[in-house]
């Protein structure tokens, strides 16, 4: 459904966009994420047809956006990131005009209207003022017209910006729902919103490409922890662990993929690289007459894997 070859934006000696390649196919709900200034925005917008790009391509549903723009955002629902809309106008006075101005036929106005509205939840601010809403009721305002006419393909530039807790969860449940039937690439500075939405994440920096994946596996990239209580066979354990800590600390910082291990009051911490030692040291607990009494794993966070690619 999206598709980039090597696209690039410049201005002047300033390098927005740096030879971006990567492909969307329907149905898949894929977080755009980077740090300002690397080049999201920009592409988001050469995407829709709002900038031309310096060179590469960029194809929607098919359609080279350099050849035939307007084919592409007949396709493509947008929001913007600072959501521009007519304050001055009535919320249901300026759905209809979004209605008109995407040629939905008139027959069909009324129940397209009532479909966007019934979905973004603004049923009660149809005869308000747009400049009169809170923040989060202009984002949901920009949404509604984002899917008036029923794209194949959502581009939403910080959709979840400005509203509160509440409605963070019911736009993250709206997109899941859209993403079973649509294609959505939507850009959030917000890492959680973005790991518990989509089900791939892009990463770019200075206008390149630094990641694609899920957000598990890139989260598993910087390894994670495990904490763990030890007891010998023969020993209950009172307060402490009856064995030698230092011998124990030496055979859990030899166990492969182990880089760091913490002793605590009660257990160990052991924090890993890729590789999982859990298989491994279950084996180390059974060879040295050693019983498992607790197990809790902690993967690195997507923030920390975020950090890692963009401050490189």
């Amino acid at each position: 459904m999206i598709e980039l070859r090597d696209l690039t934006k410049t201005y002047g000696n300033v390098h927005a966009v740096r030879g971006l390649t990567f492909e969307i196919p329907k149905g898949q709900v894929v977080g755009f994420l980077g740090p300002n200034g690397a080049g999201k925005s920009t592409t988001m917008k050469m995407l829709t047809g709002y900038l031309a790009p310096t060179s590469g391509r960029a194809v929607v549903n098919g359609i080279d956006v350099n050849d035939k723009s307007i084919d592409v955002r007949r396709c493509i629902g947008y929001l913007a990131e600072n959501n521009a809309l007519y304050e001055d106008m009535i919320v249901l006075d300026f759905l209809r005009f979004v209605a008109c101005m995407r040629n939905v036929p008139e027959r069909d106005q009324a129940r397209a209207i009532h479909n966007a509205v019934d979905r973004c939840g603004i049923g009660h601010v149809l005869g308000k003022d747009i400049g009169a809403l809170s923040k989060g009721y202009k984002q949901r305002v920009g949404i509604a017209q984002a899917i008036l006419h029923d794209p194949q393909i959502l581009i939403l530039d910080e959709p979840t910006s400005g509203l509160d807790p509440n409605q963070i969860v019911e736009i993250r449940d709206l997109i899941k729902e859209l993403g079973t039937e649509k294609t959505v690439l939507m850009s959030t500075h917000i890492l959680g919103e973005a790991q518990s939405t989509c089900s791939r994440i892009l990463i770019i920096n200075e206008g390149k490409l630094v990641a694609d994946d899920t957000p598990e596996q890139l989260a598993s990239i910087e390894g994670g922890a495990l904490y763990v209580e030890l007891a010998s066979k023969h020993e209950a354990p009172l307060h402490g662990l009856p064995f030698d800590l230092s011998q124990v600390e030496a055979l859990l910082c030899n166990l492969r993929g182990v880089t760091k291990v913490e002793t605590g009051a009660l257990g160990f911490t052991l924090h890993y690289n890729k590789e999982d030692p859990r298989r491994e040291l279950f084996d180390m607990a059974v060879a040295e007459g050693l019983v498992l009494m607790e197990m809790r794993r902690k993967e690195a966070s997507l923030e920390e894997t975020f950090r890692r690619l963009t401050m490189e």
